[in-house]
């Protein structure tokens, strides 16, 4: 079948096909795609003929689109992959940063970026660097360090080889992650008389490694050593679709559940054994679980620092069963591993298990110290007159999520990252329906909130997609407002004006330093202007408002849910009042300073490390 390099790529992709909750549907569903001179003419083209089969959609920035994929890819689990492509120089680079947001949360995404010719007799072509010392390095070189699969294509034929690999790739929860392949420009135009049989339809599906039996067995005989065990609930729990069989366990053998950021959601926040979420952007009742626990059962989760403290947040002794399909997350700390899928460990685990479970005054324990952090959520999250004429307090951020996290429905779906509202919604955010939170916080990327969500909707457009974005944020990244208007794909926006990047604020100031560059009015500048983020929305094509208090925002909210396109919420919210229960975090505190500010939280920080664990 003779094609052009492009044609055979496209062609390739639409006959992958899976299966997501029992229907065949497309492996690749569709492509977010910016053509430039690198790609419209032979893949653009290739695009334009199969358009009914691979729906292309133009996003407005390379970046962006590249994280709608990813919060497509979150939505669905890892179980569909969307595409996207970029021209060459300035829109490949784009994605570089989308690439490491991928990587980081172990998230299947395609990108293609076209690339200078092969050939080099044009060169140097426009947006080309070259490197006087190696005329093979492009900037596609940048992808190697935040891709899983990476190749060059450099002949029609090697396309045979590569896309099989890189879809394994894509689909194995151990190697799970970004794939990217550069087109040179010559490449894509040429033809080959590909084989027929390659673009057989495959139905791929995502497969559930077994755990080795021996893993098992010693996995079991530590978790019947302890007096106080504690599960940790991660992000792979949510891509093994183990929730059913994480609660089936922790009620079986009763132990304590907390959740890390990406695991939020794996259980219901009203069931009696979840403790609430672990870590730097935790809650108290978690965390003081978690100081006490002598074995830890670590399910799906990489143990990122802001989930371990900086590994302070647990004892020294404490012992660690890793239950992960990775094995280089499964060892971490000296843990008995468990490779494998978490639904399939978890039904052999508690098989071994039989009727052992943990002490029964751990778990009431458990249950006063949640108890005390509901209340204590539900005592900052009430709405006051804070916003009001008579008030010279703003609303909070945990009054905002509060006030939709009271309203929420189970089928809702938050969304954000990064600033602030990491910490605010992992605590105030009560999932009342499984799988209903997005933070994206293993790359902590600013500018990923609107680009999920219009990603996430795609995946989800009978769910109500909220994303709750700083001005931060959405100053950096805001254009797919304008694309999810385009598109169809209505979103509810809350955007929170703390006047800057406030919660870095915090920290520089937490640490003895002083403010600088963070808040708008510590910049430089000439004359403080605010933006007017409603009437910026507008200009985009979203129905969009301004309000002041908790009580204009729950009649906002009502119009948002009824609205039936994008809809922008915005408010002035206070810079300075948080949510606490969070332990230690590391950061880097100078040794030598004039601010004696600085060398107290050097000392403090110095005291902070007697706690970690090496091992």
């Amino acid at each position: 079948m003779q094609l052009t390099t492009a044609q055979a790529i496209v062609k390739y992709l639409i006959a992958q096909r899976t299966v997501v909750d029992g229907r065949e549907v497309p492996l690749f569903p569709g492509v977010y795609a910016i053509f430039g001179h690198g790609n419209v003419t032979c893949l653009g083209h290739a695009l334009e003929e199969a358009r009914d089969e691979l729906p292309t959609w133009r996003g407005q920035n390379e970046q962006g689109m590249a994280l709608a994929a990813i919060g497509y890819a979150k939505a669905m689990r890892g179980r569909q992959i969307m595409v996207a492509t970029s021209s060459i120089g300035p829109g490949a680079l784009n994605m570089v940063t989308a690439a490491g947001v991928a990587h980081s949360n172990r998230l299947p995404v395609l990108l293609i970026s076209g690339e200078t010719f092969q050939s080099r007799i044009p060169d140097p072509v426009l947006q080309q660097v070259e490197h006087f010392g190696d005329p093979t390095v492009t900037v596609n070189d940048a992808f190697k360090p935040v891709t899983r699969y990476w190749d060059r294509i450099t002949r029609p034929e090697q396309v045979v080889h590569s896309l099989p690999h890189a879809v394994a790739t894509m689909l194995d929860p151990a190697t799970r992650g970004p794939a990217f392949l550069a087109l040179p420009q010559d490449v894509q135009a040429e033809s080959f008389d590909f084989p027929e049989r390659f673009f057989e339809t495959v139905v791929h599906e995502i497969p559930r490694p077994r755990p080795d039996r021996g893993q098992v067995q010693r996995a079991a005989e530590l978790i019947r050593t302890a007096s106080k065990p504690l599960i940790i609930a991660g992000g792979g729990v949510h891509y093994s679709g183990a929730e059913a069989e994480l609660r089936a366990f922790a009620e079986a053998h009763q132990v304590p559940v907390v959740e890390t950021v990406a695991g939020k959601a794996t259980l219901l926040a009203s069931h009696p054994l979840n403790a609430g979420p672990v870590g730097v952007t935790g809650c108290e009742s978690a965390n003081a679980l978690a100081a006490d626990a002598d074995v830890v059962i670590a399910i799906g989760t990489r143990l990122q620092d802001f989930t371990t403290g900086s590994w302070t947040a647990f004892r020294d002794d404490a012992r660690f069963v890793g239950i992960n399909a990775a094995g280089f997350d499964a060892i971490k700390h000296a843990a008995a591993p468990v490779v494998g899928d978490a639904k399939e460990s978890l039904d052999e685990l508690t098989g071994l298990l039989d009727d052992w479970a943990g002490p029964p005054d751990w778990v009431e324990r458990a249950a006063r110290e949640t108890e005390g952090y509901h209340a204590y959520i539900d005592k900052i999250a009430a709405p006051t007159d804070a916003g009001s004429p008579s008030s010279d307090e703003l609303p909070s951020y945990a009054q905002v999520v509060g006030a939709i996290d009271r309203v929420a429905e189970p089928s809702d779906y938050a969304l954000t990252a990064a600033g602030g509202f990491p910490g605010e919604l992992n605590n105030g955010w009560r999932a009342k329906g499984l799988d209903s939170f997005d933070c994206e916080y293993g790359f902590s990327c600013m500018g990923y909130e609107i680009s999920g969500g219009w990603g996430a909707k795609m995946a989800m457009p009978d769910r109500e997609v909220i994303v709750f974005v700083g001005d931060g944020s959405y100053l950096m990244m805001n254009s797919d407002l304008y694309s999810s208007v385009l598109s169809g794909h209505k979103l509810i926006v809350i955007v929170c004006d703390n006047g800057g990047f406030a919660v870095i604020h915090r920290l520089q100031t937490g640490q003895g330093g002083a403010g600088y560059n963070n808040l708008i009015a510590d910049t430089r500048h000439d004359e403080l202007v605010y933006v007017d983020f409603a009437e910026h929305a507008r200009s985009m094509g979203c129905e969009a408002e301004t309000v002041s208090t908790i009580a204009e925002l729950d009649a906002a909210f009502e119009r948002a849910r009824a609205a039936d396109r994008t809809y922008v919420i915005a408010l002035k919210t206070s810079d300075h009042d948080w949510t606490e229960g969070g332990v230690f975090w590391e950061v880097g505190v100078p040794e030598v300073s004039n601010r004696p500010g600085v060398l107290d939280a050097k000392a403090e920080m110095n005291q902070g490390k007697q706690a970690q664990r090496l091992v």
